[in-house]
């Protein structure tokens, strides 16, 4: 798996900004995709309308090797659970051009893609949703508890996994990261067993290529930290690395490592 190549400008993407959209409150505008050159130059590459094009992303982008971008955003054409839109997963080639790939549902296949995307070599891009994938098992009912998904370059869209709501976890809000066998690793915000007022306190979890997901850690104790946000980080001799939001000696998040 790989995710972006390095350039010397820099891209990313906001929440708001740029324009004057009355979609997204007038002034404040719907979100940006944004370059920065080394000199400090900023050219805005696309600036969102707030309708099927999608609505404030919330992580960074990729690029791949031809220069183009790839994101999430909230809205797109809608779904029954979501009128305003369930969440794209876009491209902006390097004119500017955007085109999105995939507009979730709400249904089985996602909702709320909040996180960044990974791509492998043959251009497939893997992510999560921190709702949808179907009312089974989850104590949601038809919100869902979140899923992994991928998307093939021609826009078809696959949910590797969904989320139960128990101890395999639910609300993945973090991206994913690959090791060289495909396996991908991530971290869902709540479940994992019984700790947090029974709803759990968020896991550290890896999925199979074959769609097994196994719970490398379920958080619960404080002092270990609780409700991990972000993706993770791979590092030497079977080691993950992330971040916690809650949790600690005084509540305010911990930094941790988890075996594979």
């Amino acid at each position: 798996m790989i995710e972006a190549t390095r350039t010397k400008q820099q891209n990313g993407a906001t929440l708001g900004g740029d324009t004057k959209v009355t979609e997204c409150g007038g002034n404040n505008g719907c979100g940006t995709v944004y370059e920065i050159t080394p000199s400090g130059t900023k050219t805005v590459l696309h600036a969102f309308q707030g309708g099927s094009d999608g609505v404030e992303p919330n992580s960074g982008v990729i690029r791949d090797r031809n220069g183009n971008l790839y994101g999430t955003s909230g809205g797109g054409n809608g779904g029954a659970n979501c009128p305003n839109g369930c969440g794209t997963v876009f491209k902006v080639a390097p004119d500017g051009t955007e085109t999105v790939l995939y507009a979730f549902q709400a249904g089985s296949d996602g909702n709320g893609p909040v996180a960044g995307l990974l791509m492998d070599g043959t251009g497939n891009l893997y992510g999560t949703t921190i709702y949808g994938g179907g009312a089974a098992g989850c104590p949601f009912g038809p919100l869902g508890c979140g899923t992994v998904f991928k998307i093939a370059p021609d826009g078809t869209e696959s949910v590797l996994y969904v989320f139960k709501g128990g101890s395999d976890g639910q609300f993945p809000e973090g991206g994913l990261i690959a090791d060289k066998a495909g396996n991908l690793y991530g971290t869902t915000y709540d479940g994992g067993g019984p700790s947090c007022h029974g709803a759990g306190c968020g896991t550290v979890f890896k999925l199979a290529p074959d769609g097994t997901e196994t719970v490398l850690y379920a958080f619960g104790k404080l002092h270990y930290g609780r409700n991990p946000t972000a993706a993770l980080l791979a590092g030497k001799n079977g080691l993950l690395y992330g971040t916690a939001s809650a949790g600690g000696s005084k509540n305010d998040g911990v930094v941790f490592s988890v075996t594979k």
